[in-house]
């Protein structure tokens, strides 16, 4: 049955078609018959019990410079007017998603919401992976120096500092084994974030790469393996780590199966961890997770498809 789709994005005149992920689910949905609509996270509204968005129809096509045509935008009620919302806006997972999401869950019972917006709430990429500890490098979640330091003469040599609910691997840093920049580093993290950052040791296995498996409703649906790039630590594709095709090690496949009562339970269809090494699991990406398009260029498979189908099932089960 074809389904009233309503993507809550970033602009689609700023994306890079050639691999964002929302952009290969709109033409998923599209070639399954689903209709789309897409609207900005700043037009959604709750107006006496009714939440709308302004937006407008789109079409999407795989041509650069002309890949989506969108008619005039209207306010829609995403209750009687849609069937689901794909909440597919990037972070910065701050108090502006936070709210968005906030509102989108009060559409419970009516229009199913993908992921599930209480649980990408409740659930960010650097949190909900502490539930899963024993699979992750030793980890430290603070704002004190002193606890710091206590933490780096437990685990001698490079540290890695990064902020608890950034992304893309911005704002990552490595830290030598002497920890010359160590208090300079907190200072900042202090002044710039109000909330507490992480600190790990730095994991030499990065070189392997860091791998981004993506699971469909808490099956494995494909993977490929991040490698930095030259004169790089960060292996994110978006700061120049390169893209590899990979198999599972046992111990992935063992975290894969741990994680999928958790992200089915919690309506978590789409989902990306990160696993450096094949061995240690660093966050699990629930917001808006990416990966799917060069995983299906390696492996010649159709991860969209698949999310559509899973969401299909949830709609259907509704």
């Amino acid at each position: 049955m074809p389904l009233r789709v309503a993507v809550q994005m970033d602009p689609l005149a700023t994306i890079n078609i050639i691999g964002d992920s929302s952009f290969a689910l709109m033409l998923a949905a599209q070639a399954r018959g689903h209709a789309l609509w897409h609207y900005d996270v700043g037009t959604l509204t709750w107006d006496e019990g009714r939440v709308t968005a302004y937006a407008g129809p789109v079409t999407v096509q795989r041509v650069a410079g002309d890949h989506f045509t969108v008619g005039e935008h209207t306010r829609i009620d995403l209750a009687a007017d849609i069937d689901v919302v794909l909440m597919r806006q990037d972070p910065p997972f701050d108090l502006g998603y936070i709210t968005g999401a906030h509102l989108l869950e009060k559409l419970k019972g009516r229009t199913l919401v993908v992921n599930d917006p209480g649980s990408v709430r409740d659930a960010p990429e650097k949190v909900f992976v502490l539930d899963f500890a024993h699979f992750m490098p030793p980890t430290l979640v603070t704002r004190r120096i002193e606890d710091v330091r206590e933490f780096h003469l437990r685990h001698p040599g490079d540290l890695v500092i990064k902020p608890l609910h950034g992304n893309g691997g911005k704002a990552v840093f490595r830290v030598p084994a002497d920890g010359s920049n160590l208090g300079a580093l907190t200072e900042l993290f202090g002044q710039v974030w109000r909330e507490p950052f992480m600190v790990q040791p730095f994991l030499p296995d990065v070189a392997m790469g860091d791998k981004r498996i993506v699971l469909v409703d808490g099956e494995v649906a494909g993977a490929i393996n991040r490698k930095p790039g030259a004169g790089e630590f960060r292996s994110n594709l978006a700061v120049g780590g390169h893209a590899e095709a990979c198999a599972l090690t046992p111990r992935e496949v063992e975290i894969c199966e741990a994680l999928a009562p958790a992200l089915r339970a919690r309506g978590l269809v789409f989902v990306g961890i990160d696993v450096i090494g094949g061995h240690w699991l660093t966050e699990i990406n629930v917001t808006s997770p990416t990966g799917i398009v060069a995983i299906d260029r390696f492996n010649g498979t159709d991860t969209g498809a698949l999310i559509w189908q899973a969401i299909e099932r949830r709609h259907a089960a509704m």
